[in-house]
């Protein structure tokens, strides 16, 4: 996908990930609309971005997510794309797990997404593209973090359904499966104190490779375990 030019709607653009994707997709030249829960921080990172639309949505509100997709398709005048970086955490043994913490994860991890990426697929042309970020307990689930490995998990593998019954429409589908990102996150979890983490990844890599994944029409980005770096494919 050529980016200059390319309407993109970014989902969780008041999050750390988010924000930081939505700004290089600007400085790329592509026309960003934006979503997130955070009314104040979006007209802020709008204003920003030169005016960019923006639709206050909570992941968890099937209504409002639809809405913001609306929203971005009106302002925008079509939609090339959708880029959907919602995310919560939560620790502690499996068994301990609180009911109502684990509903809240997959409904924002999971369902949210799910549910953005079906009111946006009626309006992404042939060609467009969807970006998904899961996360490295996709493929290793972590002690301590059994909910949230297995949202993860549960959305990297909607994905690959996803991509293989979009063939005929040519559209790219984008798995980032990145490692521990330092974004605070871990310090607003849901329940639970954090496990042991590695020091975060560098944020600036995990942005360059989703721009070039989406560049390439690439299929996931993911850790490379023995060069310790991001890699597309």
């Amino acid at each position: 996908m050529e980016l200059a030019g390319a309407r993109v709607l970014v989902a969780g653009a008041t999050g750390v990930l988010g924000g930081e994707l939505a700004r290089a997709l600007h400085g790329a030249g592509a026309r960003v609309a934006l979503t997130g829960r955070d009314g104040a921080a979006l007209r802020t990172l709008a204003g920003d971005l030169g005016g960019a639309p923006a639709a206050v949505a909570d992941a968890v509100d099937v209504g409002a997510v639809r809405g913001a997709v609306e929203s971005a398709v009106a302002g925008l005048g079509g939609l090339d794309a959708v880029v959907v970086a919602w995310g919560v955490v939560a620790f502690g043994p499996a068994a301990d797990a609180d009911d109502a913490v684990t509903e809240e994860l997959f409904a924002v991890n999971t369902l949210g997404p799910m549910s953005l990426v079906r009111a946006a697929l009626p309006h992404l042309p042939d060609g467009g593209a969807v970006v998904l970020l899961s996360a490295i307990v996709a493929d290793a689930p972590t002690l301590d973090m059994a909910e949230y490995s297995a949202s993860k998990a549960a959305l990297s593998a909607w994905a690959g359904v996803l991509r293989r019954e979009l063939r005929r429409r040519a559209i790219t589908v984008l798995d980032v499966r990145p490692p521990h990102i330092d974004t605070g996150l871990v310090h607003r979890a849901l329940a639970g104190e954090p496990p042991r983490l590695p020091p975060g990844h560098d944020r600036a890599e995990l942005v360059a490779a989703v721009l070039d994944g989406l560049r390439a029409g690439g299929r996931e980005v993911v850790l490379d375990q023995r060069e310790g770096r991001l890699v597309r494919r």
